[in-house]
């Protein structure tokens, strides 16, 4: 006797049996109840959700006799009757099933059409099944709309399709339409725990959680995959063979994995990824099972109440969960789960899918919210201490003499007690009210000239037309404010703490010293108020006023404007 496989010996013979699809039962059962019957209906949804079981349910429902040959018309076929176990066995002479994957063109769909002017032979119904409509030519849909339209009254159509985007809307628009979701992994794990106790299979509950969340909603491919899982186990499901028959990973090594991120472990986080390699672990099922795990940390996290729920559910993974999301913060666990989630598509670029998978682990290591914080505060600290932006104040019986500049007076000779430091005037720090006037979102207002804003405008000014700085270097430059100038030390201060990069620093003193400023740069947070970029948009903004001006003060421009009420167009003029 040839062994039947389970996806189709627990195929659904009647709508009670059906799994998952709730919502087009109840529509169908009502239109059966009540004889609403529409010509025609179009099945939607992904692979192995039971459009074509949902179509033979229904043609027993269009012709069950009954046992006792007096049935009509119901919403539950008896399953006895010839009708009934005729459809099942695929016989019944008024059942038609097309296959449109290979009977695409106008002659196949022509030769079914030319069956409908004939009465149904045994049945009460004739029914017409296409499966995977969408792969039927344009001439094929065109030569069955007007049948599709108005068929005769015995005459129903049953369509199926995974792609119903593919499908005119003039077919569209002539069918009833349901689509049938993807089976949730609970209502899947439901159904095969009943099938393997019909089964007399033993199975452990984490294979099965397996095996659902594998299947991917489709109820066919979880019994497809209860079938190999049953033949690779020797008649029993254990987890390990599961998990090796999928490839899929330990959930300790996910933990492992998030937890080295957690605290910022590299070394375990590349040793974790090489055991990964040596074990032949699917690198895309461990991005899987982290993108798993980090929502239920994220949904842990941004609903607290399910955590005590989550700790005393008979999942063993659940706690270890609600552990892990206690001690990442949320922040980090959203960066995670849209790091592995991008991930996964970066892995067919990489040299092999473990060398991606590094570089994915990695990557969530290196933008970590709380190391990069802690890298930038490490470099703050790394600075020595500058002059603060207020005037100095020596200790008493202490002068600081000033260096000499071109153009300014001579300071008098310090006295010869005074200690020998060397300094540079510094400037008064502007007053609150300054900073909040330089804001981005305010108006622009004029910038007080100042020997400091002038020589950093120069400065920077000249790094920019030689392309000695870019990218984050130049912006650093661009909009910082120079503070304070010392011998061999000078003081800026940006508003963005973004621009506070060591590496970004070291970029900008480097491009520094080939204009001989030999010099190390200290960056302070604060409010800008004479920055390079600011001169620029104000002396772009000056440029800007003075040609309009001198287009609206143009006799001829006046004359247009008075004689053929011509007007300009804002934003047209452009200085030369």
């Amino acid at each position: 006797m040839s062994y039947l496989v389970l996806a189709r010996k627990y195929r659904p013979r009647n709508f009670q049996e059906m799994v998952g699809q709730e919502h087009v039962v109840q529509a169908l059962s009502n239109a059966l109840t009540t004889q609403r019957l529409h010509h025609a209906y179009l099945f939607t949804g992904t692979r192995g959700v039971g459009k074509t079981t949902v179509s033979r349910i229904l043609a027993k429902s269009l012709n069950c006799q009954g046992p006792d040959g007096q049935g009509g018309i119901t919403a539950t076929p008896c399953g006895v009757c010839q009708a009934c176990t005729d459809i099942d066995g695929g016989r019944f002479i008024d059942y038609t099933e097309l296959d449109a994957a290979s009977n695409r063109g106008v002659d196949e769909v022509q030769s079914l059409l030319e069956q409908a002017v004939y009465k149904p032979v045994q049945g009460r119904f004739k029914v017409f099944m296409i499966d995977e409509v969408h792969m039927l030519t344009n001439t094929a849909f065109n030569a069955m709309l007007k049948t599709l339209e108005e068929p005769p009254e015995y005459l129903k159509f049953v369509l199926a399709t995974t792609d119903p985007q593919k499908v005119p809307v003039t077919v569209l628009s002539r069918c009833l339409q349901f689509n049938l979701r993807p089976m949730a992994p609970e209502t899947v794990l439901e159904h095969l725990t009943g099938v393997l106790q019909a089964e007399q299979v033993p199975a452990e509950a984490q294979a099965l959680k397996l095996l659902a969340r594998a299947a991917r909603g489709s109820m066919r491919d979880a019994l497809s995959l209860t079938d190999q899982a049953i033949a690779f186990g020797n008649g029993a499901l254990v987890e390990d063979g599961v998990r090796q028959m999928l490839g899929t990973v330990a959930r300790a090594h996910v933990f492992g994995l998030i937890e080295a991120l957690a605290a910022g472990d590299g070394k375990t986080v590349v040793e974790t990824s090489e055991g990964l390699r040596r074990e032949g672990l699917s690198a895309t099922s461990t991005l899987e099972e982290m993108t798993s795990v980090l929502q239920a940390m994220a949904v842990l996290q941004a609903v607290p109440s399910r955590a005590e729920a989550a700790a005393d559910a008979t999942d063993p993974d659940a706690a270890e969960t609600a552990r892990l999301a206690a001690r990442m913060p949320p922040d980090e666990t959203q960066l995670l789960y849209s790091l592995c989630l991008h991930g996964r598509g970066e892995l067919g670029l990489a040299p092999d899918e473990y060398a991606g998978l590094t570089m994915v682990l990695l990557r969530l290591l290196a933008f970590k919210p709380t190391a990069e914080k802690k890298t930038l505060n490490e470099a703050v600290r790394a600075v020595p201490p500058v002059a603060p932006a207020a005037p100095l104040a020596p200790p008493p019986g202490h002068r600081l003499p000033i260096v000499e500049r071109p153009g300014s007076p001579t300071p008098a000779p310090a006295p010869a007690e005074a200690t020998a430091v060397v300094a540079m005037q510094v400037r008064v720090q502007p007053p609150p009210g300054a900073r909040d006037a330089a804001r981005a979102d305010a108006p622009a207002a004029p910038i007080a000239p100042s020997e400091d804003g002038d020589f950093w405008h120069a400065t920077v000014t000249q790094l920019v037309l030689a392309e000695a700085i870019s990218a984050l270097a130049r912006e650093l430059a661009l909009q910082s404010q120079l503070v304070a100038r010392d011998v061999d030390q000078w003081l800026l201060r940006v508003e963005r703490e973004s621009l506070n990069q060591a590496a970004t620093r070291d970029k900008l003193q480097a491009a520094l010293l080939t204009l001989g400023h030999e010099v190390r740069l200290a960056i302070e947070i604060g409010g800008v108020v004479d920055s390079p970029a600011r001169r620029n948009k104000l002396a772009a903004e000056a440029r800007q006023r003075a040609a309009e001006e001198a287009i609206h003060n143009d006799p001829l421009v006046q004359s247009m404007m008075r004689d053929f009420d011509a007007r300009i167009v804002p934003g047209t003029l452009r200085p030369v």
